[in-house]
């Protein structure tokens, strides 16, 4: 039995909810379970330099965590003066995922900041933000063809993710804190509406695992991925109603 008796295959209560800031062009605040990231997409009518006169735009992430996000208080890393490793990788994990899915030439010479803060963290806090920045993105895009910026939708696909570990010897989809610190083996599977792999990310943490047990959370993941993107799709339908 899990921690929060879900079965092995079960996601958290997962909620997207789209147009929590009335200024950015997109924005989503997701929910798994106790994790809970705000979500933003703004859009620039440029370019970095490095990419001027290409014709194609960009798409790139930031992340962070609040200071109280977890239980006890962290220090605001512009405090620190720089960035952890951690959060250089999560967010470029989140701009990789993005542009996976991105047509950057159909996006023109402008650039999609996304802005992922977590509010609280309870597992899953990487997997959580690039959920929700896919419905904030393309929340963004349809805002900019309604108003005529945009021609065409840029997105191809939808791409989601999800966290699964081997807990207690079992394979289980989309850890919790108490399950994270604790399992065997930990991984965060990065998909595309078109089952199409963008990243995986899988550890062993108290002992490697075995093949078949990739396989089970390879599936677990596919399963997961499979509700979110209906989840993401109900979430940009809501906002058209």
């Amino acid at each position: 039995m899990r921690p929060s008796e879900r079965t092995p295959e079960q996601l958290r209560t997962v909620t997207l909810e789209t147009g929590v800031n009335r200024y950015a062009e997109g924005s989503c605040l997701v929910s798994f379970g106790h994790t809970k990231v705000l979500v933003t997409a703004s859009v620039e009518e440029k370019v970095p330099g490095w990419m001027r006169n290409t014709g194609q735009g960009w798409v790139t992430a930031e992340y962070g965590m609040l200071p109280r996000a977890t239980h006890t208080r962290g220090r605001r890393e512009a405090a620190a003066g720089k960035q952890s490793g951690r959060t250089q990788e999560i967010q470029r994990l989140i701009g990789r995922s993005l542009r996976a899915v991105v047509d950057l030439k159909a996006l023109g010479e402008r650039q999609v900041l996304i802005d992922c803060d977590v509010i609280q963290a309870d597992g899953g806090t990487r997997t959580a933000a690039i959920t929700g920045a896919w419905v904030a993105m393309a929340s963004a895009f349809d805002y900019l063809r309604e108003e005529g910026v945009l021609a065409t939708n840029p997105i191809v696909d939808q791409v989601a993710a999800v966290s699964c570990g081997v807990f207690n010897d079992l394979p289980v989809l989309d850890l919790d804190y108490e399950e994270d610190s604790t399992a065997e083996a930990d991984s965060n599977f990065v998909l595309t509406g078109a089952g199409q792999i963008v990243e995986i990310q899988a550890t062993g943490e108290k002992r490697g695992f075995s093949r078949p047990e990739f396989d089970r959370l390879f599936q677990l993941a596919e399963i997961g991925c499979g509700e979110l993107f209906a989840l993401q799709k109900a979430a940009l339908e809501a906002v058209k109603r």
